[in-house]
């Protein structure tokens, strides 16, 4: 049976009915919705396509495994990093990401000054977004810093304990008493 051709057909005169049926075809793709702003935005961002944006991003790791904060702020942070990669703000950033706060001190900063193109990096992890801070994770941390760094910098890492505690306090009452002093001038 020969397809007929309709008044929003756009191609030509002697198409045959292969192409006459790709055309009605794409043309029933083109009314498929595609959020595209929404699929470029790591805060919108469907989580099962999430690492297909962390790819178009080049990101350099991806865990599948991190949890979704993890994931959407690596994300979110990938322009950023890889703007300024090789430099101390990377590295800070890059911490951020998954959750911490580091101390990193340059070599020309450490007193009496350290090696040159050294630093000490002092991490703490949080273990927000509801991953705690195992080994692995920590080691995935350094991963990321190390690919970050100054190519021709070494690092020194340390560790921290990061944790919160509360302040309690207590009163009683007791009754007193008191004499009000009246001074009177020499």
């Amino acid at each position: 049976m020969p397809l007929v051709r309709d008044s929003q057909c756009l191609a030509p005169e002697n198409s045959t009915a292969l192409e006459l049926a790709l055309e009605r075809l794409t043309r029933r793709l083109d009314d498929v919705p595609v959020p595209l702003r929404d699929l470029w935005r790591p805060d919108t961002c469907p989580i099962e396509l999430l690492p297909w944006l962390a790819y178009a991003l080049s990101i350099d790791s991806w865990n599948p495994t991190w949890p979704e904060g993890v994931k959407r702020a690596v994300v979110a942070a990938a322009i950023e990093i890889q703007r300024k990669k090789g430099t101390a703000a990377s590295v800070r950033q890059v911490v951020a990401a998954f959750g911490g706060q580091i101390a990193l001190r340059e070599w020309w900063q450490q007193d009496p000054p350290g090696d040159p193109y050294t630093f000490d990096l002092v991490l703490t992890l949080n273990g927000d977004g509801g991953q705690p801070a195992t080994a692995r994770f920590v080691e995935e941390v350094i991963d990321e810093v190390a690919r970050t760094k100054p190519v021709r910098a070494h690092f020194t890492f340390t560790q921290g304990l990061s944790a919160q505690g509360g302040l309690g306090t207590a009163a009683a009452a007791r009754a007193a008493d008191y004499v009000r002093l009246q001074l009177e001038a020499a």
